[in-house]
């Protein structure tokens, strides 16, 4: 994989943020107010990949600052890590009508977009929050642990190397918002985070 210089990598994520803000590759660019871009540490170790921007992310343009933003907020914390030292994008940039599934269509839209972050900036492990941005990673590579037939909560909270990638599937912080019961559990998954800090 090419090595970026932090010049290098802005510029590129310039160009790349450009182009997410005035796609219209698919039916949510009619819905949403804004197109999402990925935001935080671009030296990251770690990148985070959430399934879509809620209401609230779509008004304020930014990641995380919904009710979901604020459970995000809580495991970083309690795991030990600054939100400031990772990097945080969207499989889908744009919100969701009435916070629906995504289609396959609007994650393939929006999936070059994401090949290019991931290349840019070049995390030490990929942490797909959730089914569909686990399943969107995993499909990448092949012999991939869906392609087994394992589920998420198989995988869930298992550091998996695939092509070299490590990949670490955790539970969305949403999910917590219905079931806060499984905070603590998550809690433990997040501290795994630590050993790339």
């Amino acid at each position: 994989m090419e090595s970026f210089s932090l010049i290098e990598k802005q510029e590129s994520l310039d160009v790349l943020n450009y182009q997410i803000r005035v796609c219209k590759k698919c039916r949510l660019s009619a819905t949403r107010r804004n197109a999402l871009i990925g935001e935080g540490n671009i030296n990251a170790r770690i990148l985070f990949i959430a399934l879509s921007p809620g209401a609230k992310e779509d008004v304020q343009n930014s990641m995380f600052v919904g009710p979901s933003g604020q459970v995000f907020n809580r495991l970083l914390v309690a795991a030990g890590i600054d939100r400031k030292s990772v990097f945080m994008t969207n499989l889908v940039k744009c919100i969701l009508p009435k916070n629906r599934k995504p289609k396959m269509d609007e994650i393939t839209a929006c999936n070059a977009f994401l090949n290019e972050e991931i290349a840019i900036i070049q995390p030490e492990v990929i942490v797909p929050l959730g089914y569909y941005a686990t399943r969107t990673i995993l499909t990448k590579y092949p012999n991939n642990p869906f392609a087994e037939g394992r589920s998420f909560k198989e995988i869930n909270g298992r550091l998996l190397t695939i092509n070299r990638m490590k990949v670490l599937p955790l539970t969305h912080p949403s999910a917590l918002l219905y079931n806060p019961s499984f905070e603590m559990d998550t809690i433990e998954n997040y501290k795994k985070l630590k050993l790339f800090m």
